[in-house]
């Protein structure tokens, strides 16, 4: 999920808002309760843009309508509150997200109101900044100040992140299955620099699926998480970082980051293939989308994985190269003798300032889109040919996003070609709208991270650098933008 969005490019295979030809025939729908789409009559002519807009609008309604209100989550509603604040306090944000990235290596007390004085004293044009850096300096104030400044990123931090381990993840990951929401586990850690590094997050990975596997047996019967019109579900879901498996990855030499990862991720997706798990790929930056997609398709292609295990991919919607890479996936898993569907996650992508600064740096061209709006219209039409492909039974649609149009519209479109897909959002930014999506009876699968809180830092400011853009639609949601408006076209 990101904090930009792009517009199609020239070639794209469907131009933003064309009405596309009727859907291929396909599987047959699920059993009631399989998915929340609803398949058209036989024969049914596909929707005009007009009727796409009003359904679009119906179904976007049905979720806010749907979406926790702040009576009954006044813990959500305050935080709601304070992200308003920081987004209209840019030094005072600049300062807290800061603190957020260096809690880590406070040791005591003192060592933690220190820091947060100083970087509240650098917010100079901040009233509330200023406030808080007497509060933290005061002799009678600094520790409390720290104390509830250090419970508060810990706080943060335990909301967005499952648990530190699989096994503390677990309780976490059985309640939100029992609440109706599946999930998909990310184990954190940033960049691998050395062999054991590596090797530790390939063990922590393994432990991971096999944990997870024990715990599953014990859960309760879930028919909307475990079948779709493709086949039977995983109820275990692990994603994983090609990065993680090998310190070798590099945009100059991909040869020796494939041959770095090769073994690991072969041994994670026998793993999985024995436990009955799925594992998913996970995309990151441009200069190594080349390298992750050649090493996964290439394990896949392999004899001993054509029985298993249910695997995916990751597919970044920012990027203006987008269509033509989604058509290679689509082309691979049409040609494909594997006998699981393979499942692409339609993300936006969470590195947008990673990629302009880099390219910007090389005097490149973005591969990014630099228009919000642009994206979101790529997004959409992305969706639609995800969603059409998905009739075929060789692909699985998982649609990421926290945004309520690009929601609705792949949900009004699923709806329209009788599709069955899976909504996915991340840990802590879209609780209310899985809230929402498992009210209506549509499938939901929630992107969980897992680590301690060193490990944590980096995702946890990059998720809140995404939750406090000026730009997304979460900042326009917090505050208190209008239904018509979050729901218009982009």
């Amino acid at each position: 999920m990101s904090t930009t969005i792009p517009p199609t490019p020239t070639g794209a295979a469907v131009p933003p808002g064309a009405d596309r030809p009727s859907a291929p025939a396909g599987p047959p729908s699920p059993a009631p309760g399989g998915s929340g789409t609803t398949a058209p009559s036989g024969g049914a002519q596909p929707h005009s843009p007009a009727e796409r807009e009003a359904a679009i609008r119906r179904v976007g309604a049905e979720l806010d309508r749907a979406l926790p209100r702040p009576s009954r989550s006044p813990m959500a509603f305050a935080e709601r509150r304070a992200m308003a604040q920081l987004m209209d306090d840019p030094e005072l944000k600049a300062a807290v997200f800061r603190f957020v990235d260096v809690r880590p290596a406070c040791a005591d007390a003192p060592a933690l109101a220190r820091h947060l004085a100083e970087l509240l004293e650098d917010a100079e044009g901040s009233r509330l900044g200023r406030r808080g850096a007497k509060m933290a300096s005061g002799r009678g104030t600094r520790r409390l100040t720290a104390g509830v400044a250090s419970v508060g990123v810990r706080g943060m931090a335990q909301r967005f992140i499952v648990g530190e381990d699989a096994a503390t993840a677990v309780p976490g990951i059985e309640r939100m299955w029992r609440d109706g929401a599946a999930s998909t586990v990310d184990l954190l850690g940033e960049t691998t620099v050395t062999e054991a590094e590596a090797e530790s997050y390939y063990a922590r990975c393994a432990e991971t699926l096999r944990t997870l596997h024990d715990a599953a047996q014990t859960w309760p019967a879930q028919r909307l998480l475990e079948v779709d019109a493709a086949g039977p579900i995983p109820r275990v879901n692990l994603s994983v970082k090609v990065s993680a498996l090998t310190p070798l990855l590099r945009a100059h030499a991909p040869e020796r980051g494939i041959a770095g990862a090769t073994e690991r991720l072969r041994g994670l997706l026998r793993i999985a293939r024995d436990t009955g798990a799925h594992l998913h790929v996970d995309m990151e930056s441009f200069d190594t989308r080349e390298s992750i997609t050649e090493l996964t398709l290439r394990l896949l292609s392999e004899p001993e994985f054509q029985a298993g295990p249910s695997a995916g991919i990751v597919l970044q919607g920012y990027l203006t190269e987008s269509p033509e890479h989604l058509e290679r996936l689509l082309s691979w898993a049409g040609s494909s003798n594997r006998s699981s569907p393979f499942t692409i996650r339609l993300v936006k992508g969470a590195y947008w300032d990673h990629e302009v600064i880099d390219a910007t740096r090389h005097g490149w061209a973005p591969p990014v889109f630099q228009d919000r709006r642009a994206c979101d219209r790529n997004y959409e039409a992305l969706s639609r040919r995800l969603i059409d492909a998905s009739l075929t039974g060789r692909v699985r649609a998982a649609i990421a996003s926290h945004n309520l149009r690009s929601i609705a519209a792949a949900a009004a479109y699923a709806d329209e070609v009788g599709a069955d897909i899976e909504f996915q959002v991340l840990r802590g930014l879209g609780d209310e709208t899985m809230q929402a999506l498992v009210k209506t009876g549509r499938r939901v699968r929630c992107y969980s991270p897992v680590g301690d809180l060193v490990a944590g830092m980096a995702y946890l400011v990059r998720r809140l650098l995404e939750n406090t853009s000026n730009d997304s639609f979460l900042s326009a949601q917090a505050k208190g933008t209008d239904l018509d408006t979050l729901l218009e076209a982009p």
